[in-house]
């Protein structure tokens, strides 16, 4: 049975957990992100770390998907991936991204437009050391983005990297596997509000590095 368009634009919810005005933000966009993933983290908000990448393909169109936050440095949020994926193809060709978290426990989202690069190999070794060994594997094994037969290409691609490892106690990490950065130039915090009225304060920088602080209409 198919769903009449009326019962979807009945769908609403209102918005009144909380607010947010520019003297309760930071004067700094990464360290008020700080703050509000802590309260997600203590909200128990589900996978508070996944965030929507959107990149530019080579037909000029955005194209989106979601990612993991992996660490978050004073210069800005990283993730990391297969470099020759269609993101990291998109990437290589447009160095400008956005990253977005929705947080719906909290009624909250964060945007955020930068400039994106590669992380030195060394962070990437860091974090893929740190993986479970079958998500190590997994990285040789998916030739991500790429058409594919059916499973059990990834199954059989799997099993002769185990055997190619197997005994080794560490997997070593591919070349076209690694991290990126996105440094924000521009960071907007969301609070939704009653009626509709949100609350949107957003930072922008300067090209002194400095961050400049304004309030939006919703």
């Amino acid at each position: 049975m198919a769903i009449e368009h009326k019962d979807i634009a009945a769908i609403r919810e209102d918005y009144a957990k909380g607010s947010l005005s520019e003297n309760d933000t930071l004067g700094n966009p990464i360290e008020q992100f700080e703050r509000w993933f802590q309260q997600a983290l203590d909200g128990e908000v589900v996978e508070p770390n996944a965030m929507v990448l959107s990149t530019i393909n080579r037909e000029g169109f955005p194209s989106s998907r979601v990612v993991l936050l992996k660490d978050l440095k004073s210069e800005g949020f990283s993730f990391f991936t297969n470099y020759t994926s269609q993101k990291g193809q998109d990437i290589e060709q447009h160095g400008k991204v956005s990253l977005l978290f929705f947080w719906p426990e909290l009624q909250r989202q964060v945007r955020i437009e930068g400039i994106v690069e590669k992380l030195p190999a060394e962070d990437s070794d860091e974090y893929y050391a740190s993986r479970p060994r079958g998500s190590q594997i997994g990285a040789w094994a998916s030739p991500q983005s790429q058409v594919i037969a059916d499973r059990s290409v990834l199954e059989e691609r799997v099993a002769t990297y185990e055997d190619k490892f197997a005994g080794q106690p560490l997997v070593p990490r591919p070349t076209f596997w690694g991290g990126y950065l996105v440094k924000p130039v521009r960071m907007e915090f969301w609070q939704g509000r009653s009626s509709r009225l949100h609350d949107r304060i957003v930072y922008t920088k300067a090209e002194n590095n400095s961050w400049t602080k304004k309030r939006l209409a919703p």
